[in-house]
């Protein structure tokens, strides 16, 4: 067993995905299966380290209760499909450069099988770089962003699922980096929620978003970044608020890492109606002779297919 340091603190906002399995990655032993619910598990001990090399033995998975038979397990790095969503409405103004920094130390962890597309947002959500494997293109689209108007993230967030569904790579990442609430979305915080239990994503948060209510911010802004945490934590990811604008590059090299670090736990439900329910599930870790204070992570549940 391996235990790996975390010492960068979080500041971010971010969003990672695990699809029921299209095709098998490259280096991941996960052999193609269209009826596998698979299920990224972040483990990590007490001091918040990373625990690697754990086996298939110390995980037992439960949907609605009933316990699954593990058929493939999976500890190794594999592809990620990733989608940046960067926030470019006018508050953001002279934070824009510290953004972009965030997004290409990002982009730094990435490997040759990964793929990522970018969208920006404030009135309206853009896909501005589609998916690709050349990420000198989102740079180059980065370094010509410019800030202005209000804030369509819920909007930004579901052009990302949309776009998701094009990706190649059963693994699959959306990053939104953002400084406070939604004020001008067409979509709604519960249909984003939604939207990500269908898709299977899971979110994680990176943004500086304000310590205290602000004057002049509506009750929707102020509320943003909670809602947008429980999201998060719906789909097995988190949001970390900032506390200093110039840690976000670092938190965001840091996230790229935790996603390096994860197991992958696929099964066939017991359950095989195709009845578009939502599975809550469990995931329970038997902790290895002699460690204690192992915690897990990983999405509360899925809905289930109606094909």
């Amino acid at each position: 067993m391996v235990l790996r340091n975390n010492p960068i603190p979080f500041l971010a906002l971010l969003v990672c995905s695990a699809a029921q399995a299209q095709s098998g990655p490259e280096g991941m032993r996960l052999s193609v299966d269209t009826t596998l619910v698979l299920v990224p598990v972040t483990v990590t001990d007490s001091a918040n380290r990373y625990v690697l090399g754990l086996d298939k033995s110390n995980f037992r998975i439960f949907e609605d209760d009933a316990e699954q038979k593990i058929k493939q397990f999976s500890g190794e790095d594999a592809p990620l499909s990733v989608g940046l969503i960067l926030d470019t409405s006018a508050s953001i103004g002279s934070k824009l450069g510290t953004c972009r920094e965030a997004v290409e130390q990002f982009l730094k962890t990435m490997n040759a099988g990964d793929e990522a597309f970018l969208i920006e947002f404030s009135d309206h959500a853009d896909l501005t770089v589609s998916l690709t494997r050349d990420t000198g293109r989102i740079v180059d689209k980065l370094n010509a962003a410019q800030t202005g108007g209000t804030t369509a993230m819920f909007d930004a967030l579901y052009l990302g699922l949309h776009e998701m569904k094009n990706a190649r790579n059963p693994r699959k990442t959306l990053i939104v980096i953002s400084d406070g609430g939604d004020n001008h979305s067409v979509f709604s915080a519960k249909e984003i929620m939604d939207f990500a239990r269908e898709a299977d994503v899971q979110i994680y948060a990176m943004g500086v978003f304000e310590p205290a209510p602000s004057f002049g911010l509506s009750a929707a802004e102020m509320g943003g970044p909670r809602l947008l945490s429980n999201i998060a934590e719906q789909t097995g990811g988190r949001a970390f608020p900032a506390s200093s604008l110039d840690a976000l590059p670092a938190i965001a090299a840091r996230i790229g890492i935790e996603l390096r670090n994860q197991y992958v736990l696929a099964y066939s439900p017991g359950n095989s109606a195709r009845d578009g329910k939502y599975r809550k599930l469990n995931v329970k870790l038997k902790e290895p002779e002699g460690i204690t204070g192992l915690k897990a992570r990983w999405r509360l549940g899925y809905f289930a297919s109606v094909q």
